[in-house]
C-alpha cells in the first residue's frame, strides 16, 4: 500500500530545490496523482505514459493536470465539430487517402469521360473504407444528439476523406503520434484497428469530452472525463520559453522522485539530516575502533566530505555556515534526527517537516563519489608522469646520458 500522504512529502521537496514555494506546493498533488493514475502494482510505473505537454500561455501557475489525453494538433476541416460530449472513440492505423502504387505505372486516357472514370476508380477503395465508418457511426449514434463519434488516425487522411466525415459531424484527426496511440488506448480504453474490416462497438473506446482548443496558429485537441485513465498529461504553461523549461525540468524531477520512492519503498530524511549523521558516526570513537592504519585519515576525510552539503545548504540560505553546522551537529549528539531549516536557520526534525530524500540518489551518490575521487587522482598522476617526461627525462641515479661523461 502506498503512503499518499509520503509521496506527497517527497515530490514537494524535490520540486522545491527548482521552483518558489508556492508553486511547488501547487504542483505536487498533480505530480502524485499522475503517478498513481498510472501505477498498477507490483508493476513499476511507466512514466513514459505521462504526457508533458508544452503551452507558451498565461502564467506557471496555471500549469494542470489532465486525467486524459492533449495532443498537440487539430482538426484539418473548418467544418468539423470544435467541441463534442459523450464520444465514442476510434484509435486507426489506417491510410485514408490516395496512395501511389509500390511500382512504377502509368496511366493513359483519351477523352475527358475516361479521366473522370479513373478519378473515381482511384476514390472507390479509400471510399468503401469512409462507408463503414460512417455506418459505424449511425448505428451507434443514430439521430441521438447526445452521442458524437471520434476519428485519430495515425496514419494520413486527405481532404476528399475529411469533408466526407465532416458531412456526417465526425471529428477526425490525422497523423497523430505513434507514443499517442498507446496513451490514447490507455486513457478510453478499445483496441486500435489496422483494418476497417471488423468495425464493432467493442473496439471502441469512450471519452465525456473531447474538445480543440486553438493558440495562436496552433491547435490542441484535449480528450477528458474518461472513465478510468491508465494515462494522463501534464499540462505545463508559463509566458515564455524559459519559464517552460524551468517548469518542466522541475516536474520531470518530481515524476522521477515519486518513482523511485514507490521502486525503493523507502525514503531518507532530508535537509542534510542523513549527512550530518553519517558524518558523526564515522567519526565516533565505537567506529574508529574498528579502522586501522592509513584508512582512519581517509573516513575522516571521507566524513568530512559528507558535511559539504548542510554547509552548501546554510551558504545557500543565507546563513553562517559554521555556527549552523554546530548547531545541528550539537543537537544530533542529544540523539536527536536533525536537518536544517532554511527559513530561520534553526535545526529542525525533516521527519515532522516532511523534508525527504530518496534513498536511491543518496545511495548512488555514496557509491560513486569514491570512484571519482579515485579517477580524478589517477589522471592527476598521469599528468605528473608526462610532466616529468617533458622536463628532462630520466632522475639522478639513472642511465640518462650525463651519466657516461
Amino acid at each position: 500500500e502506498v503512503d499518499r500522504e509520503l509521496l506527497l512529502n517527497v515530490a514537494r521537496t524535490s520540486l522545491a530545490t527548482k521552483l518558489n514555494s508556492t508553486l511547488a506546493a501547487k504542483l505536487t498533488p498533480d505530480i502524485v496523482d499522475a503517478v498513481l493514475a498510472i501505477y498498477q502494482a507490483p508493476a513499476k510505473p511507466d512514466l513514459h505514459m505521462v504526457e508533458i505537454m508544452k503551452m507558451q500561455h498565461r502564467t506557471a501557475a496555471d500549469t494542470r493536470l489532465i486525467r486524459g489525453l492533449a495532443l498537440d494538433h487539430g482538426a484539418r476541416h473548418p467544418d468539423m465539430p470544435k467541441r463534442l460530449e459523450n464520444c465514442y472513440i476510434l484509435t486507426l492505423n489506417v491510410s485514408l487517402e490516395y496512395e501511389k502504387t509500390e511500382i512504377n505505372s502509368s496511366f493513359f486516357y483519351s477523352s475527358a469521360e475516361q479521366r473522370d472514370k479513373l478519378v473515381e476508380s482511384e476514390r472507390r477503395f479509400v471510399d468503401a473504407k469512409l462507408k463503414k465508418i460512417v455506418e459505424l457511426k449511425k448505428e451507434l449514434c443514430g439521430n441521438d444528439g447526445t452521442k458524437n463519434f471520434v476519428v485519430i488516425n495515425q496514419k494520413g487522411i486527405d481532404p476528399l476523406s475529411l469533408d466526407v466525415l465532416a458531412k456526417n459531424n465526425i471529428l477526425a484527426l490525422r497523423r497523430a503520434k505513434r507514443r499517442n496511440m498507446e496513451r490514447l488506448q490507455l486513457v478510453c480504453g478499445g483496441v486500435a484497428q489496422n483494418s476497417v474490416d471488423d468495425l464493432s462497438e467493442d473496439v471502441l473506446g469512450w471519452a465525456g469530452l473531447v474538445y480543440e482548443q486553438t493558440l495562436g496558429e496552433e491547435k490542441f485537441t484535449f480528450v477528458e472525463e474518461v472513465k478510468d485513465p491508465k494515462s494522463v498529461t501534464l499540462m505545463i504553461k508559463g509566458p515564455n520559453t524559459h519559464t517552460i523549461a524551468q517548469v518542466t525540468d522541475a516536474v520531470r524531477d518530481g515524476l522521477r522522485s515519486v518513482y523511485n520512492m514507490i521502486v525503493d519503498k523507502s525514503v531518507v530524511p532530508g535537509a542534510g539530516a542523513f549527512q550530518v549523521a553519517c558524518a558523526s558516526h564515522l567519526k565516533s570513537d565505537a567506529f574508529g575502533k574498528s579502522v586501522k592504519g592509513k584508512a582512519k585519515w581517509g573516513v575522516e576525510a571521507f566524513a568530512d566530505a559528507l558535511l559539504i552539503i548542510p554547509k552548501t545548504l546554510a551558504a545557500n540560505a543565507g546563513l553562517d555556515i559554521q555556527d549552523a553546522l554546530a548547531d545541528l551537529q550539537d543537537e544530533y549528539a542529544d540523539g536527536n534526527v536533525v536537518g536544517l531549516n532554511l527559513e530561520t536557520g534553526e535545526p529542525m526534525d525533516p521527519e515532522l517537516e516532511g523534508v525527504f530524500d530518496s534513498y536511491r540518489v543518496l545511495r548512488n551518490c555514496i557509491a560513486s563519489s569514491s570512484s571519482i575521487a579515485s579517477n580524478l587522482l589517477l589522471c592527476d598522476e598521469l599528468l605528473k608522469a608526462r610532466q616529468m617526461g617533458r622536463a628532462g627525462g630520466p632522475g639522478p641515479g639513472m642511465d640518462g646520458p650525463n651519466d657516461h661523461m
